[in-house]
């Protein structure tokens, strides 16, 4: 699955002890692009929650459960959309 990151944003909160952000991206071949919300709690940067959802529009729900097998299944692309996300915080 060949992504192409738009936008991405991280923000640490002393407050709540974690991390709150955002990846922005398209999928080749998909009409839609994507949000990927993330969250980490307790200061640690490697548990991961997340949402995913479309970022404008309505997209196809085929294309959608697609993208979430993979964000599961595949830990180089969603090691990767955490690293854009990390990046933006360092950045």
């Amino acid at each position: 699955m060949n992504i192409t990151i738009l936008k991405a944003q991280l923000q640490y909160s002393e407050e709540d002890k974690g991390y709150a952000g955002f990846v922005h991206f398209e999928v080749e071949g998909h009409k839609v692009p994507y949000e990927l919300t993330l969250l980490s709690k307790k200061k640690r940067d490697d548990d991961w929650m997340y949402s995913l959802n479309f970022l404008t529009g309505h997209g196809s729900e085929e294309h959608i459960h697609a993208v979430e097998e993979q964000l599961e299944e595949n830990d180089d692309l969603f090691d990767s959309l955490i690293d854009a996300a990390k990046a933006a915080l360092e950045g």
